[in-house]
């Protein structure tokens, strides 16, 4: 094997392991490409066509070079037409099989033959002399004619030579001195065949050790000579030879530029198309995640993975269809091109390719390590941006603005560091392959230069092995370019991986179970326990009692009991541990998220808005609710005091997050918002925290009257909210210690007791 076939096998050696180890998160992602296989099969086919384009240039500017300059546009050794009397001067120096060839493919023309007229036209010289014209032969046999016909000429070019070198008036002919006025071809066709023969080879000695290439390249300027005297115009024949390249090298790169544009276009398309299913994918799988999900994954990292990691992916994707498929192709397509060329000076490219490797494997070792360390701190730069703009105002409140912007300072510094680290070794890195690049082509050339002056090798032909070497480099610069990118990519695919992989907890059963349509609102908890994922001890424990409809449980205890927790499993944002909990009869695991969802209306703790208007809020729990319902639940929750107050009523714009309207404001809307769906249970998680004890008072007297035949869950910390509850369960640390009326509570449940004296004197207790 070769240098150079060494470089290139541990070039794709090193790759494909790289890539088996970096690039399996790409793996797994690959099957998200299946709707693009059609796209992407027609760019490697273009891409072929690309690369077939590619290298047939260099052969073009070569034939230019060598045939359409140095040879003046004479393609063969075989003339189209010569003279009878050069064709007797040639075949005193052919023989055997070879004349009979020679003769055979060239027809006699004269003043007797039927074309003799249309031939005259073209070579005048027919008039005083007969000619001999090729046949209508193919490229194969031309091939074969050349080394015989180039010979001839050349031993017949030397023989003039010697005759126009003559000195003294003799000519030193075979050992002996000749008077130069002597008919040498008469002479020599005197002489036996074997003979002839010896001098045939001897005059063309150095070009038969040169290859058939040379021998036509020196005979062209004999033939040349010939079309002359034929009569015919040489340099038009040599400007229509340059023209008609020129046009086919046009051609070839039109196409070539066509099949980039599409590709390119293909490319784009299939980027774009897996970067939008991907993020489709998360987003329907993060809208699938249950709280124990949600807590594995920062909000700021979901955010990333779903902007940044999948632009990652998607620019690797274009440049991957672009490169990847391409530069195999071009390398090993310039490589056995080069080596047609000029096989002996392949150790310049392999010379090139041997120092890129040292570059790409130095690269690779200090800059790698680096990309999953630069996604980490994005990551945090978007969790510390995230975090400053949610909490403006209590970070204002605190006076701690020069605290936040030194802790953005510092995430941002670590991005920028890493970054910079990177970015210096990448600059560092394509100064040394342009100085390969033109280093290998001043080899090249110096190289060749010797060659050409030994006549071993064609202007064109080392011109030809440059641009072939300069594609070799490429594809190897280009695979270079997958090195760098993969990395970063494969981190990226790694991270987009973790989101669509990652196993649901809370799933819908294969066999789901009706609710019993009896029941319209009971929810009970028979024992019911709950720990955290992960977690060792008991959030709640044996938590045992039933929701009726018509009625108000109500769910108060210190800050910590679990109360936001046990709610939460009612609507399966998280399951059960242990015991069973019923809704309508059914237990919640057994039906489906969706029909159990359906029965309930939840508000949270904190009210969320979604950029729009008041009523796309407010339609947000029914699409197709109408005025009536909207203003019926406005009315309720006490809204259409501040909507009112508004110019656009209804359709006043919400900001995102509802940042422009009071927490007040916001958990009205909200409240509003889970009536209009009319559901049999409400579940009210401390939902009047924010509103004063007027506006709740009223809220709770319309709801009341609103909600007398639902089951209404509440959640709260004031004393007064709850009162007037027919059941209060009261929570300490995970477990019921009380549950009654508020007069029976007040008597029987000393924790109970403890709350509602810290808020409310004993006359307002009652």
């Amino acid at each position: 094997m070769s240098d150079l076939g060494k470089h290139i096998f541990i070039e794709i050696y090193l790759y494909v392991n790289f890539c088996k180890g970096v690039d399996a998160p790409m793996m797994r992602l690959a099957k998200y490409l299946k709707p693009f296989i059609g796209l992407i099969i027609a760019a490697i086919a273009l891409l072929f066509v690309q690369a077939m384009c590619d290298l047939a240039l260099p052969d073009y500017m070569s034939n230019i070079v060598n045939v359409g300059i140095q040879q003046g546009g004479v393609q063969n050794a075989a003339p189209e037409a010569l003279r009878k009397s050069q064709m007797d001067k040639l075949t005193l120096f052919i023989f055997g099989s070879d004349k009979d060839r020679i003769m055979n493919d060239y027809i006699l023309i004269d003043k007797s033959h039927t074309d003799y007229d249309r031939f005259r036209e073209r070579f005048p010289i027919l008039t005083s002399e007969p000619i001999y014209i090729l046949k209508n032969i193919d490229q194969a046999e031309i091939d074969r004619l050349n080394p015989i016909m180039g010979k001839a000429f050349l031993t017949v070019s030397g023989i003039d030579k010697m005759k126009a070198a003559a000195k003294g008036g003799t000519i030193n002919f075979n050992g002996r001195a000749i008077p130069a006025s002597t008919d040498l071809f008469a002479l020599l066709a005197r002489l036996p065949d074997s003979q002839r023969a010896s001098m045939v080879e001897q005059g063309s000695k150095k070009f038969s050790a040169l290859g058939d290439k040379m021998i036509v390249q020196a005979a062209a300027s004999s033939v040349k000579a010939e079309y002359k005297a034929l009569g015919m115009n040489t340099d038009s024949i040599q400007s229509r030879y340059i023209i008609n390249m020129g046009i086919y090298m046009i051609l070839i790169s039109l196409l070539s530029a066509v099949c980039i544009v599409i590709v390119g276009y293909f490319a784009s398309r299939t980027a774009a198309g897996l970067a939008r299913n991907l993020r489709s994918r998360i987003f329907t799988k993060v809208q699938s995640f249950s709280n124990s999900e949600m807590d594995k994954f920062s909000t700021a990292s979901l955010i990333t993975r779903t902007t940044n990691d999948i632009t990652q992916i998607q620019t690797l994707m274009v440049i991957m269809i672009r490169m990847i498929f391409y530069a195999p192709i071009i390398g090993i397509g310039g490589v056995i091109k080069a080596m047609a060329r000029s096989s002996s000076m392949s150790w310049t490219i392999a010379l090139a390719v041997a120092a890129l490797l040292i570059i790409i494997i130095a690269v690779i070792v200090v800059a790698m390590p680096k990309f999953r360390v630069i996604q980490t701190l994005v990551d945090r730069l978007n969790l510390v941006t995230r975090e400053n703009l949610s909490g403006m105002m209590v970070i204002r409140a605190f006076n701690t603005q020069e605290f936040e912007e030194a802790r953005f300072d510092k995430a941002n510094k670590d991005l920028t560091d890493v970054s910079l680290f990177v970015n210096r070794v990448m600059v560092v890195l394509f100064p040394f392959m342009m100085f390969i690049m033109n280093g290998v082509t001043v080899l090249i050339v110096w190289v060749g230069a010797h060659q050409i002056a030994n006549s071993s090798m064609q202007v064109g032909d080392m011109m030809a092995f440059m641009q072939y070497a300069m594609q070799i480099l490429f594809a190897f610069l280009m695979l270079s370019f997958m090195f760098i990118l993969i990395p970063r990519a494969s981190v990226a695919g790694q991270r987009i991986a973790e989101v669509l992989e990652t196993d649901i907890a809370i799933n819908d059963p294969k066999s789901p179970k009706s609710f019993d349509p009896n029941l319209k609102g009971v929810v009970e908890f028979n024992n019911v326990s709950f720990k955290y994922p992960g977690a060792e001890e008991y959030i709640l424990k044996d938590i045992s009692f039933k929701a009726l409809p018509g009625q108000t449980t109500a769910i108060i205890g210190a800050t910590g009991s679990g109360k936001t927790t046990l709610i939460s499993l009612i609507p399966r944002f998280y399951d059960i541990t242990g015991g069973q909990l019923l809704v309508d009869g059914a237990e919640v695991r057994e039906v489906t998220q969706y029909d159990l969802r359906d029965k309930i209306g939840y508000v949270p703790q904190k009210g969320n808005l979604f950029s729009g208007t008041i009523e796309s809020n407010l339609k947000y729990a029914k699409e197709n609710a109408n005025d009536e319902d909207i203003k019926e639940a406005s009315d309720i929750a006490q809204a259409m005091e501040f909507i009112n107050e508004k110019p656009d009523k209804f359709k006043t714009e919400i900001s995102q997050g509802g940042t422009n309207v009071s927490g007040g404001q916001k958990q009205r809307i909200s409240i509003a918002r889970a009536l209009i769906k009319k559901p049999e249970i409400f579940i009210f998680d401390d939902s009047f925290s924010a509103l004063d004890y007027k506006t709740d008072a009223a809220l709770r007297k319309a709801l009341k009257a609103k909600t007398g035949f639902t089951t209404v869950i509440i959640v709260a910390q004031r004393i007064a909210t709850i009162k007037d509850a027919e059941q209060i369960i009261v929570l300490d640390e995970g477990r019921i210690v009380g549950t009654g009326s508020h007069k029976q509570l007040m008597e029987t449940c000393e924790t109970y007791k403890e709350i509602a004296l810290s808020q409310l004197s004993k006359e307002e207790l009652g």
